[in-house]
């Protein structure tokens, strides 16, 4: 019996928000006017009072701390490749002189 999973914007969560702090409205009444659970509210809610409007970065949009880290999770596993392929050079090389 499960449902097809809803997907909000991070548009609509961010006005969702703002009618709780905004409007003075409580959570339930906005659960009750846009179909979403109370539960669900109060965790944007806090989500945003962490982190700002940035709080809903999106499906495959990283916040900028976690952009740079995927970046240099590339760079390091690049720079270890390259390590172990002049390993391998130098041991080879070094059985040709012998």
């Amino acid at each position: 019996m499960s449902g097809k999973r809803t997907t909000y914007t991070p548009e609509f969560k961010l006005q969702a928000v703002k009618m709780i702090t905004d409007q003075h409205l409580s959570v339930a009444e906005v659960g009750r006017r846009l179909g979403v659970s109370g539960n669900r509210l109060h965790e944007w809610k806090k989500a945003v009072l962490a982190k700002g409007a940035g709080a809903f970065p999106g499906v495959g949009h990283l916040t900028p701390l976690e952009e740079e880290n995927r970046l240099l999770r590339a760079e390091s596993k690049r720079l270890g490749m390259e390590r172990d392929i002049l390993k391998k050079a130098a041991a080879f090389f070094a059985t040709l002189t012998k």
